[in-house]
């Protein structure tokens, strides 16, 4: 029994509301329905072969549907267990993820049907509330405090 090593992205994306100066971060949520239904942030496992950073960039075409060159390490680490072993996932007990955030163009995603029904994006207090698993509201907190620091 292993754990299979991932990639969380906190993907976000610029919005200027109108008559306005200032820009207005907003996180993407994705709802699941593989595995379990909730909400989540674009993750994925790393494929053979595959770095970290190629692995983002993959999570993130087949979950949104967009490229992006915008990637940020973080340092934040961490892992955690399955509630159950799952068919497509023989001998994986978890996953260990390593945090990155990506900013992506275009507020229009194109989701994986197989794994996602719907998707919103949410300011941080939304995205915040809505997301199911506290790890990854610990990784948006984390986010979201570098882009307050990092000029928009």
């Amino acid at each position: 029994m292993r754990y299979r090593k991932a990639v969380f992205i906190v993907t976000y994306r610029k919005a200027r509301p109108r008559f306005c100066k200032s820009y207005t971060i907003l996180y993407l949520v994705l709802k699941r329905k593989l595995h379990w239904t909730g909400w989540e942030f674009p993750k994925g496992g790393m494929e053979n072969g595959e770095n970290l950073t190629s692995s983002v960039k993959r999570e993130l075409e087949e979950e949104t549907g967009q490229i992006t060159s915008n990637i940020k390490k973080f340092k934040e680490e961490g892992k955690y267990r399955y509630d159950k072993e799952y068919p497509d996932r023989k001998g994986i007990i978890g996953q260990t993820y390593t945090l990155f955030s990506a900013e992506l163009k275009s507020k229009k995603i194109k989701l994986d049907k197989k794994e996602h029904s719907d998707y919103k994006w949410l300011s941080f207090k939304k995205a915040e509330k809505i997301l199911t698993w506290k790890n990854q509201k610990e990784c948006l907190r984390i986010v979201n405090n570098f882009m307050s620091r990092t000029e928009i």
